[in-house]
C-alpha cells in the first residue's frame, strides 16, 4: 500500500462502455486498515454489473457467478467511484457482465485510477426461481 503522495498511474476511462453507477465511499465501509471493506465494493460492482442485463431479461435474474474478479488498487473514503459495464455474452438464460471500476481520488478530481475489474454471471429466472429464457429482441422492419 502507497501513501496519498506517492504518484499512482492515472487511467483513461474506457470506450465502449456504458457508466452504470456513481457511489462515494463513507467511513462506515472501512475495514480494519482504514480502506473501504472489499465486500463494500464487491456488492457495489454486483449492483452495477446487474443494470445492463436487467434491460435483456426484463423480469428477475439473480447472479449466479462471479468469474473474475480483481483489486487493483485500495478504495479509500471519498473517493468518487464510477462503475462501467459491457455484456460480454447472451446465452439463453444467462448473461455475462464485464465491470471496470474507476476512482477520482478525493485530492485529485479529475484524475482516474483503476481500482477494480470483474466478470460477473446473471441468470434470468421465473417466479419459482428456476431458470428461464432471456427474451430475444423483436427486430423492428424497416418503414
Amino acid at each position: 500500500m502507497t501513501d496519498e503522495s506517492s504518484p499512482r498511474p492515472e487511467s483513461a476511462l474506457p470506450a465502449g462502455r456504458e457508466l452504470v453507477l456513481k457511489v462515494i465511499p463513507m467511513p462506515a465501509d472501512c475495514n480494519a486498515n482504514g480502506d473501504i471493506f472489499g465486500g463494500w465494493v464487491m456488492a457495489q460492482v454486483d449492483l452495477a454489473g446487474s443494470v445492463l442485463p436487467a434491460r435483456h431479461v426484463q423480469g428477475r435474474m439473480a447472479t449466479v457467478a462471479v468469474n473474475q474478479f480483481i483489486f487493483k488498487q485500495p478504495v479509500r473514503v471519498g473517493d468518487i467511484l464510477s462503475f462501467f459495464a459491457h455484456v460480454e455474452r447472451i446465452g439463453n438464460t444467462s448473461i455475462t457482465v464485464q465491470v471496470e471500476v474507476f476512482a477520482e481520488r478525493f485530492r485529485a478530481q479529475g484524475a482516474y485510477v483503476k481500482v477494480t475489474e470483474a466478470s460477473l454471471t446473471y441468470v434470468a429466472i421465473d417466479d419459482f426461481g428456476k431458470p428461464q429464457p432471456i427474451p430475444r429482441a423483436v427486430p423492428i422492419a424497416p418503414p
